[in-house]
């Protein structure tokens, strides 16, 4: 009689430590998504609606909380945490990988892309492919998931108009860390200022430097326009963002909510490509609808002769950089036009 009741003590015992271990509910997987710009900008709204729809979808399973606005990192800190596994996701622009994928500078080459189409031809393409498979070459333990769009950059600055290569002479920028932007503005006479994009306000307003490059989108949601007398509607270059996910923790997750991931991302990608055209017109309008009202900013725009005469000026930056960036990449992308 001991002897069972010995052994049901055992038994039960069991059953109460085993119990709450199988019906302990799982915590779910943590995404924290860092990224700069505000939250009505094009990468702002798509880190948004990924988080939303992959907590809808994936509930219980998968959390995706965002950090905007530089709330955790800059690009560059960002790039690093993220490699590290503080984070596990993040969208900078693809300037920021000069020093790990430097031919990601491809992007930062002025007058190279015509028109938007053009660069979806590049990522959704061989080029695109290439691109990724550096990724994993170079042992990054980073994984490039897509590229998200802003839209094409515009200058402006408080010193002079910026509508012939003359203008720029002697002009102070801020520019991303591109090695290819410090060229462009070298080749035009100005000089290129490597700071972080949370500073630009402060730089412009306190007159570190005179101008900028950058997107209606960032240039509206981030107030620049209100700090510069003048600005140039030029769309000289590209900017667009990495999309990248620490790759151990991608690894971790299981196969089923993979899949669910990227097909969400492919979805998010396709609607945030349109947004972002709609954003900058939206705020391409905002801006000179502020200028007419306020008188405090001069907008131009540049007429045929005078946007060719900005892109000779620029061209001999294609060829500097021939070993940086592939060159049959630039001559695969003069082909698309």
């Amino acid at each position: 009689m001991k002897r069972f009741f010995y052994v049901a003590c055992v038994v039960v015992l069991c059953l109460l430590l085993v119990v709450p271990a199988a019906t302990a509910k799982k915590k779910p997987f943590k995404i924290r998504f860092s990224h700069v710009v505000s939250e009505n900008t094009p990468k702002g709204w798509a880190a948004n609606e990924f988080a939303k729809r992959v907590n809808e979808t994936l509930k219980g399973q998968v959390k995706v909380v965002v950090f905007p606005s530089a709330q955790l990192y800059g690009d560059n800190q960002a790039i690093e945490a993220l490699s590290a596994g503080f984070i596990e996701m993040a969208a900078p622009s693809s300037a920021k990988f000069v020093g790990s994928v430097p031919a990601l500078q491809l992007f930062d080459m002025p007058f190279l892309f015509p028109t938007i189409e053009t660069v979806h031809k590049v990522v959704d393409g061989p080029i695109g492919d290439d691109i990724r498979a550096m990724f994993v070459k170079r042992g990054l333990g980073i994984k490039l998931m897509t590229f998200w769009d802003n839209a094409f950059k515009q200058f402006s600055d408080n010193v002079r108009p910026l509508i012939k290569p003359a203008d720029f002479k002697g002009v102070k920028f801020r520019i991303m860390s591109s090695d290819v932007l410090e060229a462009q503005m070298h080749g035009l006479g100005a000089v290129g200022l490597k700071l972080p994009f949370a500073e630009v306000y402060n730089a412009l307003e306190q007159g570190v430097v005179d101008g900028q490059e950058n997107t209606a989108s960032n240039i509206y949601t981030k107030k620049f326009h209100e700090v510069q007398k003048y600005m140039t509607f030029s769309n000289h270059g590209y900017l667009g963002y990495a999309v990248i996910m620490n790759q151990k923790f991608w690894d971790t997750l299981p196969a089923d909510i993979q899949k669910t991931i990227s097909k969400i991302l492919t979805e998010v990608t396709a609607e945030a490509r349109m947004k972002a055209i709609e954003l900058d017109k939206e705020q391409s309008a905002l801006i000179r609808d502020y200028a007419q009202k306020s008188g405090r900013l001069t907008i131009f725009d540049l007429t045929p002769a005078q946007t060719a005469a900005l892109q000779k000026a620029m061209k001999p930056v294609h060829d500097k950089f021939a070993d940086v960036v592939p060159t049959k990449w630039v001559e695969q992308v003069k082909m698309m036009k």
